[in-house]
C-alpha cells in the first residue's frame, strides 16, 4: 500500500485554497507570513472547499462529467487495491482532471486578484464602512495610515503631511514635508518616508503663544526634489491628511 498517496492527493486538492488566499490577503510582510497555523489552514480549507463546489457544478451543469466520490475516497485510502482502481479511473478521465485542475488553479490565482482590487476601488474595507469586518486588510496596517485608503472616494486627502522628530547628534529636529512615497522592510515594518518640500528646524524652536515667528522663521527648506527619512532614526511620527479646498473661481476655471 501507498502511504504517500493521500497526502499527495489532500495536498493536490487544497493547494487551490492556499493560492486564492495568499493572492486575497493584503500583507505587508513579504518574507514571511506570521499568521497563525490553524488560521492559515483553516482558510485555505474553506476557500478550496468553496472552489471545489462550484468547479463540480459547473463541470456537471456543462456536461463534462460527473464527480465521483469513490475516485477520491480511493486515492485517499490506504489500501492498496483500492487505490490501484481508483488510479485505473484517474488515468481513463486524465483529459477532464487536467482541465479541471488547470483552470481552478488559474482561478485561485487570479479571481482574488480582481476582488482585491474590487476591495480597494470601492473602499469596503474602510474603517467605517459596513462590512469592514469581513474586507478590512488587518495585516497592513501602514497602507491605511499612510495612503488615506480609510476615506471615502470624495473625501480622500489631495496630499498627507508627515513631521517627524529625529535625534541628530543628541539635539532634537523636526522634519516636515508631504509624503510621496513609502518603503516597507521584508518583515513589513516601515523602512523609509520620501518626503516632498521638505524643511526642517530644531525642536526647541517651537511655536508658543507669545511668538510672531511665521513658519518661514523657524523652519528652513532642505535643498532637493525629495528628502529621504529613515524610520528606525524617527522618535514619534505624525500624520496629517489636507484636502485642498478650491474657491469658486478656481472651479470655473
Amino acid at each position: 500500500m501507498n502511504f504517500a498517496l493521500p497526502a499527495i492527493v489532500l495536498f493536490v486538492l487544497l493547494f487551490p485554497g492556499f493560492v486564492a488566499r495568499s493572492r486575497l490577503k493584503l500583507v505587508e510582510k513579504k518574507s514571511v507570513d506570521y499568521s497563525p497555523f490553524g488560521q492559515v489552514v483553516m482558510e485555505a480549507v474553506a476557500w478550496a472547499a468553496f472552489m471545489h463546489l462550484i468547479w463540480i457544478t459547473g463541470m456537471e451543469w456543462c456536461g463534462l462529467g460527473e464527480f465521483s466520490s469513490e475516485i477520491v475516497f480511493g486515492l485517499l485510502s490506504s489500501h492498496a487495491g483500492l487505490q490501484s482502481k481508483a488510479l485505473q479511473s484517474v488515468a481513463a478521465e486524465q483529459r477532464y482532471i487536467t482541465w479541471y485542475f488547470g483552470t481552478i488553479l488559474t482561478a485561485a490565482y487570479s479571481v482574488p486578484l480582481v476582488i482585491r482590487w474590487m476591495i480597494s476601488k470601492y473602499r469596503w474595507d474602510r474603517v467605517d464602512a459596513q462590512l469592514s469586518g469581513l474586507f478590512r486588510f488587518s495585516a497592513a496596517p501602514w497602507y491605511y495610515l499612510l495612503s488615506g485608503a480609510d476615506f471615502k472616494e470624495s473625501e480622500e486627502p489631495d496630499l498627507i503631511g508627515i513631521s517627524a522628530v529625529v535625534d541628530i547628534g543628541g539635539n532634537p529636529y523636526l522634519f516636515t514635508g508631504f509624503l510621496d512615497e513609502y518603503f516597507l522592510d521584508l518583515d513589513g515594518k516601515l523602512d523609509r518616508l520620501v518626503l516632498a518640500q521638505a524643511m526642517r528646524r530644531p525642536f526647541d524652536k517651537d511655536k508658543s503663544s507669545n511668538s510672531h515667528f511665521n513658519k518661514e522663521d523657524r523652519f528652513y527648506k532642505i535643498d532637493g526634489d525629495y528628502f529621504v527619512l529613515r524610520y528606525c532614526e524617527i522618535i514619534t511620527l505624525n500624520v496629517q491628511y489636507i484636502k485642498l479646498q478650491l474657491n469658486d473661481g478656481a472651479q470655473d476655471a
